[in-house]
């Protein structure tokens, strides 16, 4: 099981102004940002980059990478953010590529 030692997520609530007279529902945007050094403190350390993928038979795109360094501007979509952490970091981590089968 893997640890989450080192690692802190600090999680904030925030609220858009208050809307004109509109049908739209009011929406909250949740932002979620991991804080400290590396991201994975232990898993599979000796590879340059840890990625893993999963083959779907039912996905809208043939190839999906999702975020799991919590630094992309597109998240949960990757945006390559990982890349620059890892170099300031000495981190490894990489995305999670959904495969379409």
């Amino acid at each position: 099981m893997a640890s989450m030692v080192g690692v802190g997520l600090s999680f904030g609530l925030i609220s858009p102004p208050k809307p004109l007279k509109t049908n739209h529902p009011t929406r909250r945007m949740v932002v979620v940002r991991a804080e400290g050094g590396t991201i994975n403190p232990e898993i599979r350390k000796a590879e340059e980059k840890v990625v893993d993928a999963v083959v779907v038979t039912e996905l809208a795109k043939p190839l999906t990478a999702y975020c799991r360094c919590w630094r992309s501007g597109t998240f949960p979509l990757c945006d390559g953010a990982h890349a620059k952490h890892n170099k300031a970091t000495g981190d490894n981590v990489g995305p999670l590529l959904l495969k379409k089968q």
